[in-house]
């Protein structure tokens, strides 16, 4: 019976570990400065150095800077909300306001 050879299938580079995408990034000559870069880093230089393109998705992310300023004139919303006594708003503005938030610390 012949013995069939297992491929060896590689894992998707989003699914390694950074420790991992190092040690395949130190085998890519054109890749350098391996240790001081971050996952999103290594990412990016090992698909650059095999020459795969990545479609940029329509994202309507917003950047950090453009939420943080949507957040602080919701707060101020919510505070003459509490001021005129109206929870119900004050309470929607608060949800609002977490949202965003949460869209901060998933962008960074």
């Amino acid at each position: 019976m012949g013995q069939k050879k297992a491929e060896t299938k590689e894992k998707p580079l989003d699914k390694m570990t950074a420790t991992e995408l190092r040690t395949l990034a130190k085998e890519v000559a054109q890749v350098s400065g391996v240790y001081g870069m971050n996952k999103p880093e290594l990412i990016a230089a090992i698909q650059k150095a095999r020459g795969i393109e990545v479609p940029k998705g329509n994202k309507s992310d917003a950047t950090v800077r453009e939420v943080k300023a949507r957040i602080r004139v919701l707060k101020k919303e919510r505070e003459a909300a509490q001021a005129a006594s109206d929870a119900p708003k004050a309470t929607i503005l608060r949800r609002r306001i977490s949202r965003l938030k949460k869209k901060t610390r998933n962008a960074g």
